[in-house]
């Protein structure tokens, strides 16, 4: 058994190295769909970045009533932040909420102007609660809407913040979506091309494998040193894929961050790197294989 498979991986390594042409053609479209794997699953990262950038911004404020005292809201915060689902809440005062609004129009004399003519301070007192996640604001607003704190909430400002939050919802899912399709897509269109390329392989061979045939050979140590030599195609596919990739996120990281300060793709990149490799060599030998499977099946039909 040893001996067959040692031919039999020594016959496969014969087939890629004397037949360079298609070879080369079925790397070169391997590297490509493994370029696009590999990109989908780097996209992730500044995907999930700049959702979780636009999650911080994004909260959810609870208004007071006026006669609503400090002690009734901490008391509310206290509740509100035993809700696993809750980050953080913070309370803020009327003073403070006053302090703020002037301070983030002090350019505008007109607002200015009309605040001290007001002559009272028009701002009520709020929690600011931000959740762990964009889906779970909606729990967090119905324990809110309890008819116990119905006395003192004056109102809560998730309705007019509600469609940014679906929408962020919607991209993330849109995301992965689109991610899983176009992988599929393209894996597709890889082992029509691989499938192409070795059948040119094996048509060289054909002579070769009738021989096979004669002198009685298995379906298995025909069909073995093609499967080999789709492993082999894979894996060089996935090397160079890595190595471009390791290549131009080198060169492109200082601009990338330098464009969207905090992301670091190359550092990414190389704390994943055997993930990210061995998604690259699952990939290329996958395709790799079946494309010599189906090539080789109807070789094998005598």
């Amino acid at each position: 058994m040893f001996t067959s498979l040692k031919r039999i991986f020594h016959f496969g390594w014969i087939n890629f190295s004397r037949n360079p042409g298609p070879n080369l053609a079925v790397i070169f479209v391997l590297v490509i769909v493994i370029s696009l794997v590999t990109s989908l699953y780097l996209f992730q990262r500044p995907a999930k970045f700049l959702i979780e950038a636009i999650q911080k911004k994004v909260d959810v404020s609870v208004y007071f009533k006026e006669n609503s005292s400090e002690e009734e809201i901490f008391k509310i915060s206290q509740q509100i932040s035993k809700i696993p689902e809750v980050k953080s809440t913070e309370y803020i005062s009327k003073a403070e909420a006053l302090e703020k609004f002037t301070e983030r129009h002090k350019e505008d004399p007109v607002l200015m102007e009309s605040l001290e003519e007001l002559g009272i301070n028009p701002f009520l007192a709020s929690l600011s609660i931000k959740a762990l996640d964009t889906s779970s604001y909606e729990g967090i607003i119905s324990f809110l809407e309890k008819e116990e704190f119905k006395p003192l909430v004056e109102k809560i400002d998730y309705y007019q913040k509600k469609s940014v939050l679906q929408k962020l919802l919607f991209i993330n899912y849109q995301v992965n979506k689109f991610g899983i399709i176009f992988s599929i897509f393209l894996a597709a269109i890889a082992i029509l091309v691989g499938f192409s390329q070795i059948q040119l392989s094996l048509y060289n061979s054909k002579q070769e494998i009738g021989t096979m045939r004669l002198v009685g050979a298995s379906n298995f140590f025909i069909r073995g040193p093609f499967i080999v030599q789709g492993i082999i195609i894979g894996i060089f596919a996935a090397l160079i894929t890595a190595l471009i990739f390791g290549g131009a996120l080198f060169l492109l990281n200082p601009k990338i961050e330098s464009f969207v300060p905090g992301l670091n793709l190359l550092g990414f990149f190389t704390g994943h790197i055997f993930v990210i490799l061995l998604i690259q060599i699952i990939t290329g030998v996958s395709i790799g294989v079946l494309a010599s499977s189906i090539a080789i099946r109807k070789y094998l039909k005598v």
